[in-house]
Parts: C-alpha cells; structure tokens; sequence
C-alpha cells in the first residue's frame, strides 16, 4: 500500500505533513545507500501507536529486512525507541544490539524525528516532529572501517540531522524519474563551502578523468576543474550551481567523448550551509540512444508528413479529373474516392504532429465533420453534425480505417438520405467500454429504402473494413420515427 492509504487508513498526517513525508520517501534511498542501513518510516497511528508507511533498503550493504514490513508496527523495543524520539524532537539510539523480531538478524537500531519545513518561500520549520525514521544496522555485516565508509557514514548522518532540522529534502530536490539519475555507487564527491573536493570515491575520480579532469581530485576546486576539462570559456550557466553545490538540481556535463549526469545535494548544519554531494554518472550511452530515439521519432514523423503531402496529392488529381470529366457517374466515384484518401490523410497528418503512434480520433473526427460540411454545401443542404461521447485514443490502423468509415457513412448520410432537404441532423456518439468501441451514426433523413442496405462500393468498403479490418460487426437500421440507424461494434 501507498503511504497515502496507509494514512488514509492507520495514520493521522494531514495533507501537508503526508506530503512531505511522501518527499522524504521519493528521494531517501540516497541516505539508505550512504548510512549503509535499512531505513523505516513511521507514522503515528489515531490509537496512539506507529505504523510503517515505507522501508528503503540499501545498496551498498545487506538488507536486514527480506519482506516490506509497510503497513506493520514496530516491536515494543523499536516502540519505545520511536515514541522517546517523537516526544523529545532528537535522535535516540538503542544502547545495543536489539531484537530483530521481524527480520532475524542482530540491528542496531536509530529513531531520527522528521520535522517538515512549512513552505518553500521561508526557512520556518514545524516545532514538533511529525513522524520518525529508524536506522537498522545490521551488525552481523560489520567489517573494518575503510576511508569509503566512514566518509559514506558521516555525509548520511549528517542528512539525517537535516531531517530532524526539517532542512531535508529541498523543495527544488528534482523528484522527476530521469533515466541515467545518479546513485551514490556511481560516483560521489564531497565539498566543502567553497566548492573544493574533500573525498571523491574511486567510480566518481574514473568519471571525471574520462571527461578530462587531470590529477587527484581532492583539494581541487569541482567547477573550476571541469571548466578547464572541457576546454571552453562559458559553461551552461545551471551547471556552476551544480558543481558548487549551491542547489539541489541535476544538470548534464558533455565532452566529445564523455556525458555525466551531475547532481547535487547541499549539506547543511543549523540551517547554513557547510558543503555539499556531488553524485556522479556516465550516462553516454543512455543520452546516445535517447539521442537516437528523437531522430527515430522525427524521422517517423517526416515519412508520415510526406505520406499525408502524398495522398493530399492523389485527392487533389482525384478532384481535377472528376471536374473535367463529363459523366456525372465518373464524377460521383471520383469525389468518394477523394474523400476515402482525404480521410486517410487526416490520420496521417495527426501522427506527423506527435511522437506517438497512437491518435486521438476525437480531434480527426472534427476534420471529419469540417469535410462533411464542405460536401454538405456542394450538394445544396444545410446539415448539422452532432457529436456524443469520446472515441479516445486509438491506434493508427484502427484510426486510418475507421474515418475511411466513417466519412463514407456520413457522406452517404449527406447525399442520399438529407438530399433535396433545407437542412438536416446527423447524430454519431461513441463510447468505450470494456475493451469496445460502440459507435452509434443516426440521421433523420428519408431512411432505407424497403428498409434495405443498398450493396454499392461503399457499402462493401465499410462492411469488409469493420468486419475484415476490424474485426468488428455492423448493421443497418430503420428507426420507427424515420431516418436511418448504423451501429458499429470494435474491439479494442
């Protein structure tokens, strides 16, 4: 379950205190990774007690928990511990190992209240914690302290105490899913206040050395040595506020050879600011083939441009040929023939404006009823088209087939069953509903003949594109008050 639902259902968080927390959890696996602990979040419950509403795992070291345990409450030591630290606003540690009753691996167990900042235009934070975050250190993993670990520990500690002074996450934390997002593994380095490299770990010295950066990274200044790596005056200008650590954003640094997607986290103490994360990683493959992908899409999108450019062409000889000739017959299967390939280029013209190859019909069929009015016109009729419902999205083959459909049923509308009249209504609705499309086209005109389907071309061209093509079913109705009824049936 979401944390919302857990609140909805155990908790007592307001909207505000809920979506804070909801931050919190969008972006807390950082501090999983460096405090190389499992990490819980609590709740207060309406009956005084505490409820998981979200556990993260690390992945840079054994997680003590192999189930959620979202939605459970803690032990009565884990308790003991979360209430203390609710009620006196710091963090309590447990003195020792303590029981680890749903996971069953000796912990050391750390309960930091969470403040929430209460607006992202001030500083002011809640005075009293509205929730509790427990640090599970799986004892059974200790090893020797190494230079990563305890640099890995300090930055994470030092976001926790961020968390009990309400000053993390940022409001600018880009909680955005972006592929290629950096992770602590990846590569991470650790500022002072003036920007200088304190620690960098070995992923983060391999990506900056393949972007150019020479020599040790620590005791350089960041910005200054990948301004000099990349061999130009002036950089993109978000990117010294990156590199500094004076914001928490993402930014792209490109080399001709290297692309490291770049984020920072600034650090702070007592509400200043005492340095910052860099976390680091190559994403040259990744914005390659995203780069691909964008040419892909507009080259998709050029071929369907010049598909609709094409067959505006063939409707426009179509249309030329049928004035010159001089049977009205040949004139009459040329304008439908006209209209079948207008119809299909709408389609195409909708797909060379997106990326995807999905169409919304609703707006072709407006360029449908806006062709129908035209031919309306030629033929002397003033004939309103009334529309009910939402086709929706549909696929471009379904597209493409069903407004070869629809304009010949109601252009048929049009000149069969309204000619002769001063004005006339030709009513389509449509509605989804468990994977069908029903579409329902009704005119009040003179109706079937004998209450019969005539067989011409067009009838033919829509019984095989909905019941062939489509795989649908259609029939022909005349209603008691008059006019004609057509029903259509797709599956989706």
């Amino acid at each position: 379950m979401s944390l919302r639902d857990l609140n909805k259902r155990f908790g007592g968080l307001s909207n505000a205190e809920a979506e804070w927390m909801q931050r919190i959890i969008a972006d807390w696996q950082l501090v999983a990774d460096l405090v190389m602990a499992d990490l819980v979040a609590w709740i207060p419950s309406e009956n005084g007690e505490f409820v998981a509403v979200g556990h993260a795992r690390p992945s840079s070291a054994a997680t003590i928990f192999y189930r959620d345990i979202s939605g459970q409450a803690p032990s009565r030591e884990w308790a003991n511990l979360i209430r203390k630290a609710l009620e006196t606003g710091q963090q309590v540690a447990s003195g020792g190992p303590v029981s680890s009753e749903p996971g069953g691996a000796p912990q050391r167990v750390l309960a930091v209240p969470v403040r929430r900042r209460l607006s992202a235009r001030s500083e002011e934070v809640s005075e009293t914690p509205i929730a509790v975050i427990t640090r599970h250190a799986n004892l059974a993993e200790l090893r020797t302290p190494t230079r990563i670990s305890i640099e890995y520990q300090d930055a994470g500690n030092a976001l926790l105490q961020m968390l009990v002074d309400g000053t993390y996450p940022d409001f600018s934390n880009p909680t955005g899913p972006r592929r290629g997002a950096p992770r602590v593994n990846d590569g991470m380095v650790r500022l002072d206040a003036e920007g200088t490299i304190t620690f960098a770990n070995p992923n983060a010295f391999s990506a900056y050395s393949a972007l150019g950066v020479e020599g040790e990274l620590e005791g350089q200044i960041l910005v200054e040595a990948v301004t000099n790596a990349l061999h130009v005056k002036s950089i993109e200008e978000t990117l010294p506020v990156v590199l500094t650590g004076k914001a928490s954003w993402r930014a792209d640094v490109e080399s001709k050879n290297v692309t490291l997607s770049v984020r920072a986290v600034p650090l702070k103490r007592e509400g200043k600011r005492i340095g910052a994360l860099v976390l680091s990683r190559d994403v040259s493959d990744l914005r390659r083939q995203e780069r691909e992908l964008i040419t892909k899409d507009a080259t998709i999108r050029e071929i369907h441009h010049r598909v609709k450019n094409n067959l505006q062409t063939v409707a426009s000889l179509l249309r030329i040929q049928s004035r010159r000739s001089t049977s009205q017959e040949v004139r009459e299967s040329l304008a439908q023939a006209q209209r079948r390939v207008a119809a299909i280029a709408l389609v195409h013209d909708t797909l060379s404006e997106g990326l995807a190859q999905d169409v919304n019909f609703d707006e072709v069929f407006d360029r449908v009823r806006m062709s129908v009015s035209e031919l309306a016109a030629t033929t002397h009729t003033s004939v309103n088209v009334f529309v009910d419902g939402k086709f929706g999205q549909l696929k471009s083959e379904v597209a493409t087939q069903l407004a070869v459909v629809l304009t010949e049923l109601i252009s048929n509308a049009v000149e069969h069953g309204l000619a002769g009249r001063s004005g006339g209504l030709v009513a389509v609705s449509a509605e989804r509903r468990q994977k069908q499309l029903f579409i329902t086209v009704a005119d009040n005109g003179r109706g079937l003949d004998d209450g019969q389907v005539v067989e011409g071309l067009g009838t033919q061209i829509i019984r095989t594109l909905i019941t062939g093509e489509l795989r649908g079913t259609i029939s022909w109705l005349s209603p008691s008050d008059g006019g004609t009824k057509v029903v259509i049936s797709i599956p989706l």
